[in-house]
């Protein structure tokens, strides 16, 4: 469960974290960077992919601007995967919603 998201920062389970994270079966991985910084791509969630969640929430950042590309659209789409994507504090509640009753897997953008 997620306590809480601040600017740059994300509680989980008690625990503080102040780089980008993904959640994948219950797991904090911490320190996620993606390939191209501000847009996801597949090479950024092929863990995430293997694991066959049945959503993936990005939380975008507090702004907004970790871009979702089509491409990646349609690639969740081919996986069976609904995706989810949300500034990071939306993502949070939607989050902490669905893994109550859904195979969830998460990655959060924790700044811009």
């Amino acid at each position: 469960m997620i306590e809480s998201y601040s600017f740059g920062s994300i509680v989980i389970d008690g625990k503080q974290y102040t780089s980008d994270v993904k959640i994948i079966d219950g797991q904090v991985m911490r320190n996620w960077w993606r390939k191209d910084g501000h847009s996801i791509c597949e090479a950024d969630v092929a863990d995430i992919l293997a694991a066959k969640p049945d959503v993936l929430i990005l939380g975008t950042g507090t702004y907004g601007i970790l871009k979702v590309p089509k491409a990646f659209k349609n690639l969740m789409e081919s996986h069976d995967i609904d995706l989810i994507a949300q500034p990071t504090d939306k993502a949070v509640k939607t989050y902490n919603e669905l893994c109550q009753t859904k195979n969830v897997a998460a990655g959060f953008h924790l700044t811009c």
